[in-house]
């Protein structure tokens, strides 16, 4: 009798955002002529930058081609483009090392893939609200323990984060193994500045811990005092993994491309005490269970370190950019408490007369014909809440502020 992984049965069998779209289709069914405006999934609407498009085109033309063919990727990702990301990172001041560098498939995939060289007796830490996949992948791997009244899992800590903090992160009282911090964050919007990211690090040294820091929107960063990598900071080699994506960056939600950090120094401990670097382990999964992202997206994400790649990807970053502002701005006229829009694409703010989040997402739906993202799917702390994205186009953007705008008149 094959038996079953039920870790995987305490995980909701429909993801968050796919609950969205039950709700979306049932409107549509009833009202199939409405121009719905989507302000809620973080997914991109401009096309991918020229530059990324015209090296896809010539990679394939060499996938075509006897000397020029390709097979599997190595491993780790090609050199050509490993390069270009050292020399990215050293106009941040940081100096890394050839090897540490991992291409992967895009942020989600590592996120959720970490935990497998993990113990599994590791306290874990989240913020709340957080980005659901962080609570997911360590129930998913059997370290989430038991489900309480509340609905937080016994062997999980939940940072406070809330309109106290500024939605910002608190440090835990208690030791903590792993902790998941992403910076700019989302779904909130907000940062952590080097200041603050320095509390963390110095704590993870402290404590021998582990940083997974998912860094999916640096390339959104506007304040000098806020980091665009987590290396910035003194020690965070010691402690921290740090996570990319050129999702959001560049447009590659529909090619999957990113890379992982594992530097060197990074350590974890055997039930014996003894050292082990955690790029060895890394290093052991992906050789045996990933053939590569394919040379074609590769040679795509090579293109935007070219200097006409940098200005059309930071026109994407812009554009999204003001539509994020332009939704901050209007939230605020309106007198809402509001969160993000300067460091991120993602505007958190509170719901007009502190609604329940899924009432004022079916308010926003059927009176004005626009999608939202419940604050209470990122947990039980964004109740109350709602995120909208600058990733629609600028004309519905601006569509969709005056419809709010003549509705809440």
């Amino acid at each position: 009798m094959a038996l079953a992984n039920e870790n995987y049965l305490k995980t909701p069998e429909i993801y968050c955002f796919d609950d969205i779209e039950k709700r979306i289709n049932a409107y549509k069914i009833l009202h199939p002529n409405s121009h719905i405006i989507r302000l809620g999934v973080g997914d991109v609407t401009r096309p991918l930058p020229n530059e990324a498009v015209q090296a896809m085109h010539k990679a394939i033309d060499e996938m075509g081609r006897v000397e020029t063919f390709k097979g599997y990727s190595p491993p780790q990702g090609y050199d050509f483009l490993i390069e270009k990301i050292l020399k990215e990172y050293r106009t941040l001041g940081v100096t890394l090392e050839k090897d540490t560098i991992f291409v992967n498939d895009g942020a989600k995939s590592d996120i959720g893939n970490i935990g497998h060289i993990l113990g599994r007796d590791n306290i874990i830490a989240i913020a709340d609200p957080v980005y659901p996949v962080y609570e997911n992948a360590t129930i998913m791997s059997g370290r989430a323990g038991v489900i309480n009244d509340d609905q937080k899992w016994s062997n999980i800590v939940y940072l406070r984060c809330s309109a106290d903090t500024k939605f910002v992160p608190e440090l835990p009282k208690e030791k903590i193994d792993i902790i998941y911090l992403c910076n700019p964050n989302n779904p909130t919007g907000t940062v952590l500045n080097k200041t603050e990211l320095k509390r963390w690090v110095d704590y993870a040294i402290e404590h021998q811990s582990i940083i997974v820091y998912d860094g999916a929107y640096q390339s959104y960063v506007k304040e000098t005092n806020v980091p665009r990598s987590i290396y910035e900071i003194k020690g965070a080699k010691k402690v921290a993994v740090e996570i990319r994506t050129f999702s959001k960056t560049a447009g590659f939600t529909g090619l999957r491309c990113g890379y992982t950090i594992f530097p060197n120094e990074l350590m974890v401990y055997t039930k014996m005490g003894d050292e082990v670097p955690l790029i060895k382990l890394w290093n052991r999964r992906i050789t045996n269970y990933t053939n590569g992202v394919s040379y074609v997206v590769q040679r795509a994400a090579e293109a935007i370190y070219s200097h006409k790649g940098k200005i059309e990807s930071q026109a994407l970053v812009d554009y999204y950019m003001t539509n994020a502002s332009l939704i901050r701005s209007e939230l605020l006229l309106a007198g809402l408490e509001v969160y993000g829009g300067i460091n991120s694409p993602y505007v958190w703010f509170r719901t007009p007369d502190n609604q329940i989040s899924w009432k004022f997402f079916q308010q926003l739906l059927y009176e004005h014909q626009v999608i939202g993202t419940p604050g209470v799917v990122f947990g039980s702390s964004g109740e109350g809440y709602m995120r909208f994205t600058g990733f629609s186009s600028r004309e519905d953007t601006i569509e969709a502020m005056k419809r709010l705008r003549n509705g809440m008149k």
